[in-house]
């Protein structure tokens, strides 16, 4: 509805002050001639509203100008009201504030609305850990610290510890690197920390529990002005995808077995499979990561998944259950 959009608008610039006419049309999802409709309606209605030209213009509300709205469709209360997951919370320090902002909220709510999410609030409960790590989840030291440096927009000086593949130490430690640079935000995937900096003209993607020691240093940290987290984050997930190793292969798989494939941490991806044959044996192309992984996968179903191709992966998957047999003989 059109007052349900001026309504946004009005908000929208409250916030951010100045908006272009196509981010709002991206936002709200119309086009740029229906915001500048909608600009001349909230004109004409008394809203001190301009816009700017040229380049870093748009459209305008002075900070003088306020309005008070707590009118919340029943939509935008249950959204409100959807669970975040409290470890994550309580990671940032945030789990208190954040159960005393909903109870002040509540507070403020019609009776209708407060029923409404206390109902969400019954029904929807979101839990970010794994299985294997519900228990034994404890925060990266580092992360306290790397979000007061954000807080202050301050540089940082890290010292990190390297990935897996990287030379070990003497005594088997993963060797360290010092790095100075800008923290632009931190994202959390599943329960895992990661914080997105600047190094130089570079932009990175440091794993927070990998960092051993955080110093906050006298320099303010330098923030791209067109900085987006959410965007940056997808491209960085998007490029980490596409530099994963990729193998393919051919296999057949019992009916038996077939709900098994999408083996969680495998990192397989099912392409293509087949209609079942007489036997009920479907034949599928897999993406993998390395042929040792994919000796290591097929060998974990046995009997009821055998290699069509390639040749290679065929031989080695041979040649390791002869290697387990003659074991088990000895």
């Amino acid at each position: 509805m059109r007052a349900d959009r001026l309504l946004s608008i009005l908000l929208l610039l409250q916030v951010n002050r100045k908006l272009t006419a196509a981010h709002l049309a991206r936002r709200l999802e119309v086009s740029p001639r229906t915001i500048h409709r909608d600009m001349e309606a909230l004109s004409m209605a008394g809203v001190p509203i301009y816009a700017e030209r040229g380049g870093g213009g748009g459209w305008v509300l002075p900070a003088s100008f306020r309005t008070e709205v707590i009118g919340l469709t029943d939509a935008e209360v249950q959204a409100l009201f959807l669970p975040v997951p409290t470890r994550l919370l309580a990671d940032l320090g945030l789990a208190r504030a954040a159960d005393g902002a909903q109870v002040k909220m509540l507070a403020s709510l019609s009776p209708v609305a407060r029923r409404d999410a206390e109902f969400v609030r019954q029904r929807i409960h979101v839990d970010g850990a794994g299985w294997h790590d519900a228990a034994t989840h404890a925060p990266a030291p580092a992360l306290a610290a790397l979000q007061e440096a954000l807080w202050l927009e301050q540089r940082v000086r890290i010292t990190y510890e390297r990935a897996p593949g990287h030379t070990a130490g003497p005594a088997g430690e993963r060797p360290t690197v010092e790095r100075e640079l800008d923290p632009l935000g931190l994202v959390a995937k599943g329960r895992t920390w990661y914080l997105v900096a600047g190094v130089g003209d570079d932009r990175r993607t440091y794993r927070v529990s990998r960092i051993q020691a955080v110093e906050i240093l006298a320099e303010s940290a330098v923030r791209p002005a067109d900085f987006d987290l959410a965007a940056a984050w997808a491209d960085s997930s998007a490029a980490f995808v596409a530099a994963l190793p990729r193998y393919h292969a051919t296999v057949r798989v019992a009916p038996d077995a077939l709900p098994w494939v999408w083996m969680p941490g495998s990192f397989v991806q099912v392409v293509s499979q087949s209609e079942p044959d007489a036997d009920g044996w479907r034949t599928l192309q897999l993406e993998l990561q390395t042929p040792e992984n994919a000796c290591r996968y097929v060998l974990g179903f046995g009997a009821q998944m055998a290699v069509v191709g390639p040749p290679e992966l065929r031989a080695a998957v041979i040649e390791a259950a002869h290697e387990i047999v003659r074991s088990y003989a000895e």
